[in-house]
């Protein structure tokens, strides 16, 4: 990277991204989009710098010679999902080497470590590394790679990147490695803290569109170079040509996107804050996150990750994700649109559950992205789902009693749709939202709250 370009500001990085139209691309200012397989080569012992589209390929080169220059990074390598990227960098582990990872990670990461690199005997040591003490006490003889989501899936943990590279680096032998996805290097720079490698799944902000699928690390170890393109070569998980487009056309408006999906987050967050329906917040930007105050050092902004919990159990999360009719009920995160899931039922149900529930991944906790709609659209919807999920709970325990008449507090014509029509036909009134919220027994008593 040239020090024209690194003197440049974010928002005119992402737009040029390092590239330049010349006579090599017919002075387009979109890059051509590489989708031949193989490359004519001088002569049958080499080539002019592309052989086959699974070692190289020039949109693959051109998205990577730009997600280095976001990171201010030597080296950028893309494989064709987050998975792959972490898969590469446990492959330079060897059998009886051992990771040291953050407990609070995204599923199939933790999946990887225990059922794919632990049956090569490669083994895991799991620790809660928002504090980095348990980080360093942690550390083994053959210990080879530190591993941390900061922020961390879903729960929003944040762990000091400066101070456990500074543990980690006491030794020459083991690797850092920082997953950035929730924060992208626009809000986060783990290789300027000390971190070794910043590994991404692409398929979130970074692209933002929910139409890609990709992984990516940033790096400056020469070392490292060629012993990470081997596998991204050898192992075959490079992404497509068409794929590396789709990634370069979405960075240009990456920091347009996380500026307003952070204020539409804030916005959000507050708001469920005080929801009567919901019992906790999670987000690292509010000043009630317990680590406010390191996200305020180590980061300069915030994105669009939310995490909640609910009053209730598991039925009762879910209906609210069922009401939901502008945020959609699905996996992943980061992109345009607003996305909800349940973490124990959905990207954390493979961690053992009495682990889940040690953590504070609960049936009631609900993992939530806030995307670029209107951010009051997004309120009235969670609000919505939240006050109905919270009558159909009180119906239900209505009938279950035999109470003869619920009054309700709403503002939503729809709750009469759903206190109306039950089996035992309960009879229902509507108050303005602010009234007393009662259910009565037939001889007038109360007994339930909602």
């Amino acid at each position: 990277m040239s020090e024209e370009w690194k003197q440049l500001g974010f928002d005119t990085k992402a737009v040029q991204l390092g590239y330049k139209p010349d006579v090599s691309n017919n002075y387009s200012l979109v890059p051509p989009i590489g989708l031949s397989s193989t490359f004519e080569q001088d002569d049958p012992s080499s080539h002019r710098g592309f052989l086959y589209v699974r070692q190289n390929n020039p949109s693959r080169q051109i998205l990577e010679k730009g997600l280095a220059l976001l990171e201010d990074a030597k080296y950028s390598l893309c494989f064709s999902s987050g998975t792959s990227a972490i898969s590469a960098i446990v492959q330079l582990l060897n059998t009886g080497e051992h990771i040291v990872s953050s407990e609070i990670i995204f599923g199939g990461t933790y999946r990887y470590f225990d059922k794919i690199a632990g049956r090569v005997g490669i083994t895991t040591t799991y620790v809660d590394a928002t504090d980095p003490k348990n980080v360093e006490n942690a550390l083994q003889v053959n210990t080879r790679l530190v591993y941390l989501e900061t922020p961390s899936n879903p729960l929003l943990s944040l762990c000091d990147i400066a101070r456990i590279a500074e543990i980690v680096h006491k030794r020459q032998d083991i690797l850092f490695a920082v997953d950035n996805t929730f924060l992208t290097s626009y809000y986060q720079r783990p290789l300027e803290l000390g971190a070794d490698i910043s590994v991404y799944s692409v398929t979130k902000y970074l692209n933002g569109h929910t139409d890609v699928c990709m992984g990516a690390m940033c790096f400056n170890n020469d070392d490292l170079l060629p012993r990470l393109r081997y596998l991204q070569n050898n192992a075959g998980v490079g992404p497509s040509p068409f794929d590396c487009y789709l990634v370069h056309r979405s960075l240009k408006t990456l920091p347009l996107r996380l500026r307003h999906q952070m204020k539409s987050c804030l916005k959000v967050a507050q708001f469920l804050e005080s929801h009567p329906l919901v019992t906790k917040v999670l987000c690292p930007w509010l000043p009630s996150h317990p680590q406010h105050e390191l996200s305020k050092r180590q980061t300069s902004g915030y994105t669009s990750m939310i995490a909640f919990y609910v009053k209730g159990e598991l039925q009762e999360t879910s209906t609210v994700l069922k009401k939901f009719r502008i945020v959609n009920m699905a996996g992943s995160l980061g992109g345009v649109e607003s996305l909800a899931e349940i973490p124990s039922v959905l990207s954390h149900a493979s961690f053992p559950v009495e682990e889940r529930k040690r953590m504070g991944i609960t049936d009631n906790l609900v993992r939530l992205s806030v995307g670029l709609e209107d951010v009051d659209d997004i309120i009235a919807d969670l609000d919505l789902a939240l006050r109905s999920a919270g009558m159909v709970n009180v119906h239900f325990q209505a009938c279950a009693l035999n109470i003869s008449t619920m009054v309700f507090t709403t503002a939503y014509p729809e709750a009469s749709e759903l206190a109306a029509g039950t089996e035992n036909d309960k009879e229902c009134s509507f108050l303005p939202l602010g009234a007393v919220v009662s259910l009565s027994s037939e001889s007038g008593e109360s007994v339930l709250q909602p």
